[in-house]
């Protein structure tokens, strides 16, 4: 049970606010109060529905001393009984503490691991997975730096996913990705395992990461073109080098002006998201075994063709729905993480 102490607190915060900035705060005040209005909002509708409910559970006890209204209060209190535990897990769902990073876009990228050229096809099967998830999501879905293999995988891929609660979703998907199956090349039907690294970052703003300009070596390249004739023969591909962090990243579209802002930003975000794991490895040191760790070194998940099987082993999820996994029904198993990431917090919030 959440203190009635804290509820209250939390009430009057609301109404704080709330007369803030109807007294019209500064320029400067108006959009913070205004965020934190915004996030406590749900919270609070969220108390004023549980407290109904056990008012409405009081009013009803009373009413059984009254002939008239005994009948019809017999028949509201077990309803009412049976709607406060789920008014009650869904308010300490709402008082959990808030990820900063879910309502932002994310920053996916995706490299083959061990595995050859299965794992290079195996990083396109990913890719696509991914693309066809953000398009039931209503996201947008964009690649800003590819290298393809010549047997139709990818060697490395960087997309820019942006819409409602991103990064909510998809920071589970961090991690390595195993997949048992008969490679095409395979003519003895020998099931091959191979595997793809996903990381998933929450793209960083200006406010959240500040870079000096000192710290950056920046160096243009020549792209590498179609071949014959038209070769791209312009210094226009990108590579900026944080010196601080040793962090490269590189950017090869045709516009060098469109290059260095590719380039910034997936520096700012991986430098941001550099900063969000030293943060969290402080907070837990047991970090890297919770859900969403966002640790690349930690097998993930399997998928294994012969068997249709999909299975996820940090919750121990078994999906036999493979074939639509792969064309991006990622929803239940999403959803599952979710919900056990919210059950260790509830667990963390309730020592």
């Amino acid at each position: 049970m959440v203190p009635e102490e804290r509820l209250e607190q939390i009430l009057q915060r609301f109404q704080y606010l709330e007369a803030a900035m109807a007294d019209g705060a500064s320029a400067g005040d108006i959009a913070a109060l205004a965020k934190e209005y915004s996030d406590l909002r749900p919270v609070v509708e969220q108390i004023e529905a549980f407290r109904r409910l056990n008012e409405d559970l009081a009013e009803a006890h009373e009413m059984l001393s009254d002939p008239d209204m005994k009948e019809l209060a017999e028949e509201e209190i077990p309803a009412l009984k049976a709607a406060i535990p789920a008014a009650e897990q869904a308010l300490q769902l709402s008082l959990l503490p808030k990820d900063a990073a879910d309502t932002k876009p994310a920053m996916l990228e995706i490299r083959p691991g061990t595995g050859g050229d299965e794992a290079a096809l195996f990083a396109g099967d990913l890719l696509r997975m991914y693309q066809r998830y953000a398009e039931a999501q209503g996201w947008k879905f964009e690649i800003l730096e590819e290298q393809a293999t010549e047997l139709g995988g990818i060697k490395e891929v960087v997309a820019h996913i942006k819409g409602e609660n991103v990064f909510a979703r998809m920071k589970f998907e961090s991690g390595v990705h195993r997949v048992q199956r008969v490679p095409t090349t395979e003519s003895g039907g020998r099931i091959h395992t191979s595997a793809a690294t996903v990381a998933v970052l929450p793209e960083a703003e200006d406010v959240d990461i500040q870079i000096n300009a000192n710290d950056l070596r920046i160096d243009t390249m020549r792209s590498s073109g179609a071949g014959g004739q038209h070769v791209n023969t312009t210094d226009s591909a990108v590579r900026i080098t944080h010196l601080p962090s040793g962090t490269v990243v590189t950017s090869s579209e045709k516009s060098q002006h469109r290059n260095r802002e590719i380039a910034m930003q997936v520096l700012k975000t991986r430098l941001y998201d550099q900063e969000r794991q030293r943060v969290d490895s402080e907070r837990s040191a047991d970090r890297a075994s919770q859900v969403g760790s966002g640790d690349r070194s930690e097998r993930i998940r399997t998928y294994n063709f012969p068997q249709g099987r999909m299975t996820d082993h940090r919750i121990n999820l078994t999906l036999y729905k493979l074939d639509q996994v792969m064309t991006g029904d990622l929803d239940e198993v999403i959803d599952a993480l979710t919900a056990d990431n919210q059950a260790r917090l509830l667990a963390e919030m309730g020592q």
